[in-house]
């Protein structure tokens, strides 16, 4: 995890599915959940949307809300 990641936490949007053009910090955790059964997709939005489920898991969603307010989303 880097800074620049939890970042794009909060400036990225999902690019598909049900929830497209939803931040991916604001992505349901059931959604995540299922992510994490299923199987993330490669690359970088694999790797965010597992940092996220993490976060999301250890109901840790609250550390991103400075981040979050400092993008202006």
């Amino acid at each position: 995890m880097s800074p620049e990641s939890l970042t794009k936490l909060v400036t990225l949007t999902m690019p598909f599915g049900k929830y497209k053009d939803r931040l991916i910090c604001d992505l349901p955790g059931n959604y995540l959940a299922w992510f994490a059964r299923e199987g993330f997709p490669n690359g970088e939005l694999g790797e965010l949307l597992l940092l996220m489920h993490e976060i999301d898991h250890n109901d840790l969603n609250h550390l991103l809300i400075p981040l979050k307010k400092k993008s202006n989303f």
